[in-house]
């Protein structure tokens, strides 16, 4: 990869950013982004369509027409395999023929891993790998799911200020308010898998929908973690560190309760926390994770980086990213 320059830099942000629009209805492909640039101005962009097709590098060179002169910049590197869904993204870019193409994170999947670079670079188009944090962000899903057969794992805690998630009796209906809650619905909304343990199911049988207006077609996959058979509309995960259990998810949004945290957290699979803290109080009452195997106060230490604190309402949402 060669670094990238300040303008590089900019265009992939961008181009990472339009990526988050096909998220997760891309599912199973990556959600990726395109802008094409011509002296400094944007002539047209894209993003993976629902299910996949069209991808992003083809709905912005539709929208373009002629890019003689321009600059393409793409999150995720050109597809190179061949599909009965259309060509692939390398062939179309070579038959555009822009002035330049710039990639901002190389594609895992051996279909393609460095083949998309090759074949631009063969047609004498000047193509140039950088390495967007960016656009690895926004493909952290798709890049694990390709090179760890598992997803990228966000854990959700609802906690009140003295770390419980429930009453003593398990009553949680509701601890944060209604900013948060729909906050929330807005996450699940970002993922295409979220799960539950199979002791919170039973006991509340939560929905795990999407109830904000006009998402609700972005409801994800719901899972369960239990070694028994998941009810219908479910899908049971007897255990999470089997490479692939989770299929084709990139985004698992985990919801509770405290032995799914503690399970994920002991097999290190905890990539993003999100703690909405109520102002509350409650005393005695069901902690937010269970034992997930730590054995010395200082192994807790340097393992998360705060990324973002803000208020919902009267609850206080704090998200840290797992440093590794």
């Amino acid at each position: 990869m060669t670094p990238a320059s300040h303008d590089d830099a900019r265009w992939l942000d961008v181009a990472a950013a339009l990526s988050l629009r096909g998220r997760p209805l891309s599912h199973p492909n990556p959600a990726v982004g395109c802008v094409i640039v011509r002296e400094g101005r944007v002539i047209a962009r894209g993003w993976t369509q629902p299910g996949g097709r069209p991808h992003a590098e083809a709905m912005a060179l539709a929208a373009a027409g002629d890019v003689s002169g321009a600059t393409v910049y793409v999150s995720l590197e050109p597809c190179a395999h061949a599909s009965p869904r259309g060509p692939s993204c390398a062939d179309l870019l070579v038959a555009a023929r822009p002035a330049r193409i710039v990639v901002g994170c190389q594609d895992p999947d051996p279909r393609t891993a460095g083949a998309g670079l090759a074949r631009l670079r063969a047609a004498a188009i000047a193509t140039d790998c950088v390495d967007s944090p960016a656009a690895r962000a926004a493909l952290a899903g798709f890049l694990l799911r390709t090179t760890a057969r598992r997803p990228h794992v966000t854990l959700k805690l609802a906690l009140t200020l003295d770390g419980m998630i429930a009453l003593p009796d398990g009553s949680s209906q509701w601890i944060t308010g209604a900013a948060a809650r729909a906050h929330c619905h807005a996450e699940r909304a970002r993922a295409d898998g979220i799960l539950v343990g199979g002791g919170t199911l039973r006991a509340d049988a939560p929905r795990l929908d999407v109830r904000l207006p006009g998402l609700e077609a972005r409801s994800p996959i719901r899972w369960v973690l239990t070694r028994g058979v998941a009810p219908a509309g479910w899908r049971a995960v007897a255990d999470i560190t089997e490479p692939g259990a989770f299929g084709d998810t990139q985004w698992l949004f985990v919801e509770g309760g405290s032995g799914a945290a503690a399970a994920f957290l002991a097999a290190d699979m905890v990539d993003r926390l999100l703690l909405y803290r109520a102002p509350i109080l409650v005393g005695p009452g069901l902690p937010a994770v269970g034992d997930f195997g730590l054995a010395a106060l200082a192994d807790a230490h340097d393992r998360w980086d705060r990324a973002d604190e803000r208020r919902l309402g009267s609850d206080t949402l704090t998200v840290y990213h797992r440093r590794r």
